[in-house]
């Protein structure tokens, strides 16, 4: 029986769940859509990864990561909760030792990581604008009816690329067609648009911040050749994307917890495979003590309340 550690990065377009072993080896792995669905979706990608696994390995630790990671992390009795940005340094360390900033571009924010000597010195977020992320390549790629997945070899076709205004989505997209109306090959629009979005993250994110080489870039969006050449252009430096670039949160995750699991020697709070078939329900209520009116939300199993979390002053908390 192999010991192993289950690392799950559930963010709001896609869910990642790896399992390792204790050299960190992937032993499985899943990459699916949230579709804003995370406990049913997580329920259902942990059936297949029991599958791939088919029995031969013992759960040693669990971590869950990503924007619904306090819900999760609930529902399967996780033994560490994890931000994003400490999951994804981890995840490019353990690929790039020496990596000194990390490019992540998710389906719905994008962040840089600045780390020297293996420790997070720096880091910013985008959650407010969709320019730039996975989401808003996919509608452009639908409206261009163009399959994403062959988004960003049509864009190093590009001869002569546009210059489109990045800064905002709506003022990208008017500027695209507007492109397309003037002539202009879909190749030079396509690869046009993976420059104003490298420009738009570095002008936005990256201000006073020093980009030092090695760059990992991770996140569905490092599938995108078109966004890796638009970076190496304007940084001036080469960019890897790691063999596992989509999950690299979840191996991080699941790396941190190996990591306590060798401390503190403890048996997992991990459910098991059994939470697959349980039934969860969640609700949310405005608290009125005081004039803050948090909202709590409650998670129940099986019609047992399991968690509670939402209050400033922690009255609600279970």
């Amino acid at each position: 029986m192999i010991r192993a550690f289950l690392g799950i990065d559930v963010g709001s377009v896609t869910t990642k769940l790896v399992v390792i072993d204790e050299q960190a080896n992937l032993l499985a792995s899943l990459y699916t859509r949230t579709l804003g669905r995370p406990v049913a979706v997580v329920q259902t990608g942990l059936k297949e990864i029991a599958a791939q696994l088919n029995g031969n390995v013992q759960i040693m630790g669990a971590g869950v990561t990503g924007s619904a990671r306090q819900l999760i992390g609930r529902v399967i009795e996780a033994d560490l909760v994890k931000n994003e940005i400490t999951a994804h340094a981890v995840g490019a360390t353990h690929c790039c030792r020496d990596v000194q900033t990390v490019i992540e571009i998710g389906g719905q924010d994008s962040k840089v990581i600045i780390l020297r000597n293996g420790i997070v010195t720096d880091f910013a977020m985008n959650t407010v604008c969709a320019a730039g992320t996975g989401s808003f390549l996919d509608q452009q790629a639908n409206r261009l009816g163009i399959p994403i997945e062959r988004f960003g070899e049509l864009a190093l076709k590009s001869k002569t690329p546009v210059r489109i205004a990045g800064r905002c989505t709506v003022f990208a997209e008017s500027d695209m067609i507007h492109k397309q109306q003037m002539g202009h090959s879909t190749e030079d629009i396509l690869y046009g648009l993976c420059q104003a979005l490298a420009r738009n993250f570095l002008n936005n994110l990256c201000l006073s911040k020093e980009l030092l080489p090695p760059i990992v870039f991770q996140g569905g969006v490092a599938a995108n050749a078109g966004m890796v050449r638009a970076f190496e252009e304007l940084t001036k430096t080469e960019i890897i994307v790691p063999p596992h670039y989509d999950i690299m949160g979840a191996i991080g995750i699941a790396i941190l917890t190996q990591e306590r699991y060798q401390m503190v020697k403890k048996p997992s709070s991990f459910k098991g495979w059994a939470i697959t078939e349980a039934r969860y329900e969640t609700t949310s209520f405005e608290c009125t003590g005081c004039s803050n009116l948090c909202e709590i939300v409650c998670i129940s199993q099986d019609g047992e309340l399991i968690g509670r979390w939402g209050s400033r002053c922690n009255k609600w908390e279970l």
